[in-house]
């Protein structure tokens, strides 16, 4: 080989060793650390080398964090989340982070036969949004039709779904109890013979997560709010008719159903992933009539998301659009201490606040005066609800961080709490609020893109920017 080869390689080599010494992170204890990404795409490799028909990988800095979860644990890294804490003055200890502000990678399995179909120009394994589209492992056989209580204009519409989807489709179809038991529905004699197919369930009894493989939402908004309470683990894909009043999370018209639901059937769909909060809250046990939340049933028994650990309540909810935490029936000022991963960041004095997804900036936080965030936005929104104060602005956090809210011990009164509108308890002193991202989204499927059902529904649900044109110049006008 000639001279100026051999040169050039080891030049090339030299090169490539001072590069990757310069993507070595120094840890206090002398050791050395590569880069997260460098980590990553090492993972990638090697688990590429292991499972070669595997189509997807965990993140070890995202998955597994989920260890407040009741039941099968999901596996998991440290459990530490919070930044590691602040050295003290004079203290020549390196501060260093443990873990990543972003939030943990959604989980891309929806139910038991749905998934995201996999682009393979992902970055990061981060996919664009506009290229996220269902597709079906296997066929879908199961659905969950969530109809709006108590309206009767929703019946035929009801009925005529559930008549498509069984004859036409072939398909199972689960509905709540109560809607069965309308009125209407049940003095129907030619509704009889497809009521006695149906598979009923009840919330709070009947655990239905791992038997549907996706839902159809008939009403408003709040059907896709009780929808993602049904789930606290992977959720199926989600489409939603528009039957209520606003319908801002709502994008599809009834008036061409079938075809639309064959396009989902047949995994032709884009979807948009509207991440939750994932929301602990530890209770001191008190007397025994405090010891029952609503959040368990009528006989008493707990639900799999509540336990009892060392004289304390623990319950966990996986929330869609906001946590508001307020000064219930008081008439003093509600007063909160609001931690981020650890730091005390501000007290809270006014009438509450809420924290939100960027599915929950376009409802009460927006009327707290709150940016509108596009859902594939990572993101967590902090919103004062009438502070005190002439400086209390709402913020944005990146989706990583981990939340706790208390009650100060300042505080004259105790504070109440409610998820996505239900399940409103009191907290008070010694009780605590934990809220981070959850990894499991809620798969919402779009009539068009993500981008595109947004921007309609600020327009056509909210009226957006409306206001009347201004007329341009005329030829006089100009001149002056």
């Amino acid at each position: 080989m000639p001279w100026w080869k051999t040169l050039g390689n080891k030049v090339g080599a030299k090169q490539a060793s001072s590069a990757q010494e310069s993507r070595r992170q120094c840890l206090p204890d002398g050791s050395s650390l590569l880069s997260t990404v460098e980590m990553e795409q090492e993972k990638i490799s090697l688990s590429k080398e292991l499972n070669p028909d595997s189509a997807s990988y965990r993140c070890s800095a995202c998955h597994g964090d989920e260890d407040w979860s009741y039941g099968n644990p999901i596996r998991g890294r440290a459990k530490s989340r919070s930044l590691s804490a602040s050295p003290a003055l004079g203290s020549t200890k390196e501060f260093r982070r443990t873990r990543s502000l972003h939030g943990p990678c959604p989980v891309t399995t929806f139910g038991p036969k749905a998934c995201m179909l996999q682009n393979p120009k992902t970055i990061m394994h981060i996919q664009d949004p506009a290229s996220q589209r269902l597709t079906w492992n296997k066929s879908p056989k199961s659905v969950l039709v969530i109809k709006k209580i108590r309206d009767a204009s929703l019946l035929q519409p009801f009925k005529a779904l559930c008549v498509y989807l069984m004859e036409e489709n072939n398909m199972i179809v689960y509905v709540e109890k109560k809607v069965l038991e309308d009125p209407a529905i049940v003095n129907d004699e030619h509704f009889g013979t497809v009521k006695k197919k149906f598979c009923t369930f009840r919330e709070d009894y009947d655990d239905i997560s791992d038997q549907i493989d996706f839902i159809i939402c008939l009403g408003g908004d709040g059907t896709l709010l009780y929808a993602s309470s049904l789930f606290q683990g992977s959720v199926p894909p989600v489409m939603a008719f528009h039957l209520g009043s606003l319908g801002f999370l709502t994008p599809f018209n009834f008036e061409n159903f079938q075809s639309q639901v064959t396009q989902v059937i047949e995994g032709n769909a884009a979807i948009v992933l509207r991440s939750r909060l994932k929301v602990k809250v530890v209770k001191e046990l008190r007397e025994k009539k405090a010891l029952i939340p609503n959040g368990i049933d009528e006989n008493g028994v707990l639900p799999p998301s509540l336990e009892k650990e060392s004289g304390r309540q623990m319950m966990y909810y996986q929330v869609l659009n906001e946590v508001v935490i307020d000064r219930g029936p008081s008439s003093y000022l509600s007063n909160v201490d609001v931690y981020l991963d650890g730091h005390l960041i501000t007290t809270v004095q006014g009438d509450g606040v809420i924290v939100s997804t960027p599915t929950g900036s376009t409802a009460y936080a927006a009327a707290a005066g709150a940016s509108m965030i596009h859902p594939n936005v990572p993101a967590i929104m902090i919103t004062p609800i009438c502070p005190h104060s002439l400086s209390f602005r709402p913020i944005v956090v990146p989706a990583g961080v981990e939340l706790k809210i208390t009650l100060s011990p300042e505080a004259r009164n105790t504070a109440w709490v409610s998820f996505d509108g239900r399940k409103r308890q009191e907290i008070c002193h010694g009780d605590s609020i934990s809220i981070t991202t959850s990894c499991y989204p809620l798969p919402s499927i779009c009539f068009r893109d993500p981008v595109s059902d947004w921007f309609e529904s600020l327009a056509e649900c909210l009226h957006w920017n409306v206001r009347k044109k201004q007329n341009h110049f005329t030829g006089e006008e100009e001149e002056f």
